[in-house]
């Protein structure tokens, strides 16, 4: 009896999951083009709907039976739903830098309730998801919701489709000229790479990880230059 009532506990949980997500993912779909364009007046308009999304959140706490990519979609999720709202709630604005409270940029107010705990974005990012379940594709996963940031995907993550959505992500992030610009002698590339580096220098070098996604083989001498960051908001 005690393990039929466990199984019925994990279906429910896992219903309620993919129940949530599927609300989320539908306000992607709705609001952001394939190219990671928001429309932030229309997703406004849906703020009950995003709300409903959130009050799952507060009151979720990933499971440690869950997989590391069940966690990894539920987190990066949450980050990029907490983002659309702090926006939404200080929106129109020019940029997520514009936003200050008590002195505190978006990443640093403790804001974002997940699992009856309150986290700031930061928190999110480097304390769970970088440190707890690392993966370099991280960066394209989370979104700054600003120009020179990797395009927001216009669809939740989940546990299936999380490990082909980053891999694509990156390929396309590391490929796009708007966001890198990449030769076989010189790159100048965005500034993720710069203030994350011992993230994507864990098996080599930059250039070595550039070269797993680059169209373009670079010469492992290559001269490498950061990009100036393009904070403005990634809406219509």
């Amino acid at each position: 009896m005690k393990k039929i009532i466990l199984a019925l506990i994990t279906i429910l949980t896992f219903s309620q999951v993919n129940a949530q997500t599927s609300i989320f993912n539908d306000l992607l779909q709705k609001h952001v083009t394939k190219d990671g364009v928001v429309d932030y007046k229309a997703f406004k308009e849906d703020k009950t709907k995003l709300d409903s999304y959130i009050s799952y959140l507060e009151k979720t706490s990933p499971d440690k039976s869950w997989s590391k990519n069940k966690q990894k979609a539920f987190w990066i999720n949450a980050y990029n739903a907490y983002t659309i709202k702090i926006i939404l709630e200080n929106y129109p604005l020019k940029s997520i830098t514009d936003i200050k409270e008590k002195g505190k940029t978006a990443w640093k107010i403790p804001f974002a309730k997940v699992g009856g705990k309150t986290y700031t974005l930061d928190h999110i990012e480097h304390e769970i998801l970088r440190k707890n379940l690392f993966d370099p594709r991280i960066h394209v996963g989370v979104n700054c919701a600003s120009g020179s940031c990797p395009k927001l995907l216009n669809m939740a993550f989940t546990e299936e489709n999380i490990d082909a959505s980053l891999e694509k992500l990156m390929k396309e992030f590391v490929n796009d000229s708007s966001r890198n610009k990449i030769s076989n002698k010189r790159v100048q590339i965005s500034s993720i790479f710069d203030w994350f580096k011992k993230d994507f220098t864990k098996n080599g070098s930059v250039i070595d990880y550039l070269n797993k996604y680059s169209d373009t083989e670079i010469k492992k001498n290559a001269r490498i230059s950061y990009l100036k960051y393009d904070w403005s908001l990634n809406g219509k």
